[in-house]
């Protein structure tokens, strides 16, 4: 049973086409009717469908008739080709064998097609590779198949050339994945092993589990433990994907499926950890899994700071899908409680923005995004800052180190750029420093950012009765300023003709109440502002 057994992924650059060649593949081994077939069946989120990107990994089960005249059993995953989501990539990795690596006729080899390629070979995986898109009028098949020759060695009449949207030649590529990769091994009776490549909240069943079982097989009725947080549980329910949760018996050694595991705290399983029995399980838990780390971060306010409860509870629902999320309290004076939120990229960021605003209904305030310095004071110690508003005095800092990676570009000499600088651009309303306005921007930038930043503020922050002063600060001096100009009250509308030295009374009087005020007065910054600073670059 196992030898008709084959668990593999598709991988890609972002758009290449690797969802719809899956909708393809499930609609000729009927696994889908054609009444009930979707573009991009395999991506369910809306976000997903609308910005044409697969975000979260996700997998189905198919059976397919093969020349040899036996059914094979196929377990798809379909992993995200976005740079943001390289961690839902390598998970899959961990559960399959093999790859399909979809190549676009047009494009050719692009960098996330390098990036998945290479996290693959890592995962000693056997590689198919497919050139798509080949009824494109741009298609350019030869050289793309002469570069795919050259990268992997693989021979010309063996990388197969289709259209996934016209269904051409798909035919051919399930054929592959039955003669090129390899069933997996595995002992059915040995102590159970299962890897969580990926997860979601059930409001019914409780945290349910994606795994692929190593060694070993599962019924309803064990007792399974959580290795890396010995929590041990029953399962509710067990099940394959195809492609909706269908329940089965039970789940042996090889197969993919889900385990709804009854759990209501997210943090009580976690992706990556190894389920195994609570009596009698393995002693070490399955090698090789790597955390992702998070390389932007940003502050994450609610607008209205009775909905930081809320606001916790949708982050901690939203890490059980999203492994790569990680966020701790922060509090900022000008937009309360709220949360330093760390993301893959920048992409990644917008995915988790839209997310809580839909599924949550959440109204959030998303400050600058930076990522993470080590900052080396004159006294020798080294600190990790995630917020400009901890960096230090710059009286106190000897070194600022930027993350960098360690690359290779081929580039001519004349784009060579200069060595970049960085500053702290802090911003002043009303001679006071907004810590969520703050930002680490490079020196040359900073003129530039601070006076875009003062103008869009100008027009944002609403009249006072007294002068409110804006200005952008870096370097120990102000770089630039602008004034929101006082509302005027008419204290003369009362007086009628007669002496003027009342006149001047009541002018001098209205000027030490505006002095007075704007000494005590607090300046409401909108939201509006706050979002400003995201948008330098295009007011720029």
């Amino acid at each position: 049973m196992k030898n008709l057994v084959r668990n593999f992924c598709i991988i890609a650059h972002v758009d290449h086409g690797k969802s719809t060649l899956a909708d393809r593949m499930l609609q000729l081994t009927g696994t889908i009717s054609d009444r009930d077939m979707t573009e991009q069946v395999l991506d369910t989120m809306d976000l997903e469908r609308e910005k044409g990107v697969t975000i979260k990994a996700s997998a189905v089960r198919m059976n397919f008739n093969a020349e040899d005249g036996k059914a094979y059993e196929f377990n798809l995953i379909d992993t995200p080709g976005h740079v943001d989501f390289n961690y839902e990539v390598s998970r899959a990795l961990e559960a399959c064998e093999g790859a399909v690596l979809v190549v676009d006729a047009a494009q050719g080899i692009e960098a996330q097609t390098l990036a998945n390629l290479y996290l693959a070979l890592e995962a000693n995986l056997v590689i198919i590779p497919v050139i798509n898109k080949i009824d494109l009028p741009s298609a350019q098949t030869e050289e793309v198949s002469e570069d795919i020759h050259n990268l992997l060695g693989t021979p010309k009449d063996q990388i197969i050339q289709i259209s996934a949207k016209q269904g051409t030649n798909i035919q051919q590529v399930l054929q592959a994945i039955v003669d090129f990769i390899p069933p997996p091994k595995g002992d059915d009776e040995a102590p159970l092993e299962a890897l969580i490549f990926d997860s979601h909240y059930d409001s019914y069943k409780g945290v349910v589990a994606y795994v692929r079982v190593f060694n070993g097989s599962i019924r309803r009725d064990d007792q399974i433990l959580m290795m890396s947080t010995k929590v041990k549980t029953s399962p509710v329910e067990i099940g394959i994907f195809a492609p909706n949760m269908t329940p089965v018996k039970n789940l042996s050694s090889g197969e993919v499926g889900y385990i709804a595991t009854g759990l209501k705290t997210v943090s009580e399983c976690r992706v990556g950890d190894t389920i195994t029995f609570a009596n009698n399980g393995v002693e070490e838990p399955l090698p090789g899994y790597k955390h992702a780390k998070p390389m932007v971060f940003a502050g994450v306010y609610p607008t209205d700071g009775e909905d930081y409860a809320d606001l916790r509870d949708a982050l901690e629902k939203l890490q059980l899908n999203d492994a790569s999320l990680e966020y701790q309290p922060e509090t900022s004076e000008a937009l309360n409680f709220g949360f330093r939120v760390g993301f893959l990229g920048l992409f990644h960021m917008e995915i988790i923005q839209e997310r809580l605003e839909r599924e949550y209904d959440m109204d959030v305030v998303f400050t600058a995004p930076s990522v993470e310095y080590e900052i080396k004071l004159n006294n020798g110690e080294m600190i990790t800052i995630s917020s400009p508003a901890q960096l230090p005095d710059e009286n106190e800092i000897d070194q600022i180190l930027e993350p960098w990676m360690d690359l290779t570009i081929f580039t001519p000499t004349d784009y060579y750029g200069v060595v970049e600088k960085l500053v702290k651009l802090e911003i002043l309303v009303n001679g006071e420093s907004v810590d969520a306005l703050t930002a680490i921007v490079h020196k040359d930038d900073a003129y530039h950012k601070g006076q875009a930043l003062v103008s869009r503020l100008k027009e944002l922050i609403p009249r006072q009765l007294f002068t409110i002063p804006i200005q952008a600060y870096a370097q120990g001096r102000v770089i630039s300023r602008a004034n929101v100009k006082a509302l005027r009250k008419d204290v003369l509308s009362k007086c009628y003709g007669g002496d003027i030295t009342r006149k001047k009374k009541l002018l001098e009087k209205q000027k030490k109440g505006k002095r007075r005020m704007k000494m005590v007065g607090n300046v409401e910054i909108p939201q509006e502002a706050f979002m400003a600073i995201l948008r330098l670059d295009q007011t720029k």
